[in-house]
């Protein structure tokens, strides 16, 4: 699969109608970032069940803000709409693929419990309230 360049139009719906998704946050200027760019395609091209994607930060300053996004290249990785990876920094292509290999053995159904423990635990805490109650 092609590595397909995300905006605000587009990434909310690149994330909820795909279990994983790799983005790296770029921009033109940056140096590592176009060091890194081909590593990116390269191992996108052996991963065709993981959509690749790019968001550039200088024309998406949006997405940049909502991620807090204050290094480049970040990578993040969702999984099932959870943000299971997210840090700032070009990976060599081994680091690269060990990094996509650990994010495909989570168990998501683990991960998802222990969320939802944490926030209980938080509500229960006194934090914000979840939802109605």
């Amino acid at each position: 699969m092609a590595v397909v360049e995300l905006d605000t139009g587009s990434f909310e719906a690149a994330i909820q109608d795909n279990d994983f998704v790799i983005v790296d946050f770029w921009a033109p200027w940056c140096g590592p970032c176009r060091s890194f760019a081909p590593v990116y395609d390269k191992v996108s091209a052996d991963f065709g069940d993981i959509v690749f994607a790019k968001v550039n930060t200088e024309d998406e300053q949006e997405i940049a803000a909502h991620f807090q996004i204050r290094s480049i290249p970040t990578l993040m990785i969702f999984r099932e709409q959870v943000i299971v990876y997210a840090q700032a920094g070009a990976l060599p292509e081994g680091r690269f693929r060990d990094l996509i290999s650990k994010a495909q053995s989570i168990d998501m159904v683990e991960a998802k419990r222990q969320i939802a423990a944490a926030q209980s635990a938080n509500d229960e805490a006194g934090g914000p309230p979840s939802g109605p109650g």
